[in-house]
């Protein structure tokens, strides 16, 4: 197989998983943008794709999977039998200017500019 093909095969790979995302439901908008906290990165897509990176001293965990769905405040991601679920023990809220949200025990600030179009 040569460098070209295998591109292509990953790149329609990656199609076929982020179209298995689940789209974020126009009342959980508020966890749509790019999230960042002490050691932990989130990113959540309108679209319904979900990056996660955690770094511990253990060690370090990632997920770049389709969103699957929401269950109260919390949402998995994964493929298949493969998903994890993100617990949410405060849901996105403002704090002055910044939303901010408390995932996985960490507290997140989402990015500038970073959350939905159709959030005010």
């Amino acid at each position: 197989m040569t460098n070209a093909s295998r591109a292509l095969l990953a790149l329609l790979v990656a199609c076929l998983i982020a179209a298995c995302g689940q789209a974020v439901p126009a009342d959980k908008a508020d966890y749509v943008g790019d999230w960042r906290g002490p050691e932990m990165r989130l990113r959540i897509t309108r679209e319904g794709h979900v990056e996660y990176e955690r770094r511990r001293d253990s060690g370090s965990t990632s997920v770049n999977a389709p969103l699957l769905g929401f269950d109260g405040d919390n949402f998995s991601a994964g493929i298949g039998f493969l998903r994890t679920t993100f617990v949410v023990t405060k849901r996105p809220y403002r704090d002055g200017s910044l939303w901010k949200m408390v995932v996985d025990g960490v507290e997140v600030t989402r990015a500038e500019g970073s959350g939905p179009s159709w959030n005010t």
